[in-house]
């Protein structure tokens, strides 16, 4: 079983669906159908496939081999229509990918409306919020789902996440298994691709949030506008009730002012009225070092209509700002401020977001860390250099088949936030490898005035580590920035594992203590 199917699906007919979609069925129209797959390596039997026009090939090529392995019947296009075996129960709509999410949420019975979700976007920090509001609503409430690029989690039960925002008919797939194992609430990542391809339609969110808006995904989006714009989808009835954002006098702000649902602005303290945009609703004011559970911490103060002491263990005052939009979501919700703020405090880490290697005893502050964009990549260092006596010691590359105008601001921001720049292969994917590296390199060289960082180039990201950790002195902090969580490396199209954790420990436990 598919741990994201429910364990007994609502079952319907190929008529039912039909009349729903508002066309007419060829084949047997009461054939029954118990779920959706756009996948045809994903069919479970009783699957309607949906057979979608893709960049390579139409699914309806995939049509047998779904039938195969136990679908019952395929939904297409006009175009797909026309490649399929005339003996395979079928209906045909225009723009079919448009109807999915309804599609889904109706097959399965509605079942996010039975939830409390919440759907976090944004260009950086989706991951960690989302965290960080699980562990509220699990302390809240007993039990919680998180749905994102890291972990898809459903109560006790996990899985790897194979992207971002799960394709529709997944989606509403896994909202029905949490209604059945009686999950409460879920926070979700929404990305902006998620939106502009339908993966979301059919939910509506309960509270949808914005962490921030910079540059990001050019490659799919064309401008920022358009990417922007993508962001702003989630902010209308629908697909969101109402919002939370954060605020501090940029992009985030003409997001908010556009927005067709009620929005609660979280923001710095001491931000005040003025050119029309009003202070924010709740102000978080950073509050220095204190202890969670004798472990070393960040508090914060959240000021609004009630005034509530938060923290984090989360590194970095980046993670203050999502620590408080946290709280200040769960506070939305209607958790308690201290049950919400307790869970958050007690989130110890996020796999691949500033999270810590430890190596032996003593040895260098060692992190890795997501960051894969230069106001992402800024924020990183910039926290890191707080905490660090000595040298920056930053090892990154950019991925292939991805915007390439923001290569040399990735190296640029690196070069300014560190002492020493280490660029290597991130997941080259199809592109060659030393193209991308040479543009990292350019920006990281030739930056604007005030770049401090001596940069080196290492083809291999294994070489890369070791070369970063070798450099190191005891007081230095080394940072291997852009691939996270990740546990593969694309190259030439071809995957092979590989973890930036891993790799980085090795190095450490190889050097052995520092004297």
């Amino acid at each position: 079983m598919n741990s994201l199917r429910p364990a007994n699906p609502p079952t319907r007919t190929l008529g039912e669906v039909a009349g729903f979609l508002g066309a007419s069925a060829l084949g047997e129209s009461r054939i029954a159908l118990t779920g959706l797959t756009l996948a045809s390596g994903a069919v479970v039997p009783g699957d309607l496939f949906a057979a979608m026009p893709g960049a390579n090939a139409h699914g309806a090529q995939f049509a047998l081999a779904a039938m195969r392995a136990g679908a019952r019947a395929v939904l297409t296009d006009d175009a797909g229509l026309s490649l399929l075996d005339p003996e395979i129960p079928r209906l045909a709509i225009p723009a079919p990918r448009e109807r999915l999410g309804s599609l889904a949420a109706w097959m399965y019975g509605y079942p996010a409306r039975d939830l409390t979700v919440v759907g976090v976007t944004g260009t950086t920090g989706k991951t960690t919020v989302t965290w960080l509001i699980e562990a509220a609503m699990r302390e809240a409430w007993g039990s919680a789902a998180l749905l994102g690029t890291v972990a898809t989690r459903i109560g006790g039960e996990a899985i790897a996440s194979a992207r971002t925002t799960l394709e529709a008919p997944d989606l509403h797939a896994a909202f029905a298994r949490m209604r059945e194992r009686a999950v409460a609430g879920c926070a979700m990542e929404i990305s902006s691709h998620a939106l502009a391809l339908h993966r979301v339609d059919g939910l509506v969110c309960d509270v949808a949030v914005l962490t921030n808006l910079a540059r990001d995904h050019l490659d799919f989006h064309g401008t920022v506008e358009q990417y922007h714009a993508a962001k702003a989808m989630l902010f209308a009835p629908g697909h969101a009730r109402r919002g939370v954002a954060w605020v501090d006098g940029r992009e985030g702000e003409r997001l908010v002012d556009a927005a067709n649902v009620p929005i609660v602005r979280v923001g710095p303290a001491g931000v005040t009225a003025g050119a029309g945009v009003p202070p924010p609703d709740w102000q978080v004011e950073p509050r220095g070092p204190v202890s969670v559970d004798g472990r070393p911490a960040e508090g914060f103060r959240l000021t609004g209509p009630a005034v509530v002491e938060g923290a984090t263990q989360l590194i970095g005052g980046f993670n203050v700002v999502n620590a408080a939009l946290a709280l200040g979501v769960a506070i939305n919700l209607g958790i308690d401020p201290e049950v919400a703020a307790r869970g958050i405090a007690r989130l110890e880490a996020v796999p691949g977001r500033m999270d810590p290697v430890f190596g032996p005893n003593p040895s260098p502050l060692a992190v890795v860390d997501f960051a894969h964009t230069p106001d992402a990549i800024a924020a990183a260092l910039a926290a890191l250099r707080g905490r660090t006596s000595g040298r920056i010691i930053a090892v990154l590359g950019a991925g292939g088949g991805r915007d390439q105008g923001k290569r040399p601001l990735m190296g640029e921001a690196a070069a300014q936030g560190a002492d020493l720049v280490i660029v290597t292969d991130d997941n080259p994917r199809d592109e060659p490898p030393a193209g991308i590296r040479a543009d990292v390199v350019a920006g990281a060289v030739g930056g604007a005035p005030g770049a401090q960082g001596t940069v080196f180039e290492i083809p291999d990201r294994a070489g890369a580590i070791r070369a970063a950790v070798f450099a190191a002195e005891v007081e230095d902090t080394v940072a291997i920035l852009g691939k996270g969580h990740e546990t593969g490396q694309t190259i030439a199209g071809e995957t092979r594992a590989f973890d930036d954790r891993t790799v980085l420990a090795e190095a450490m436990g190889e050097h052995g203590p520092w004297t």
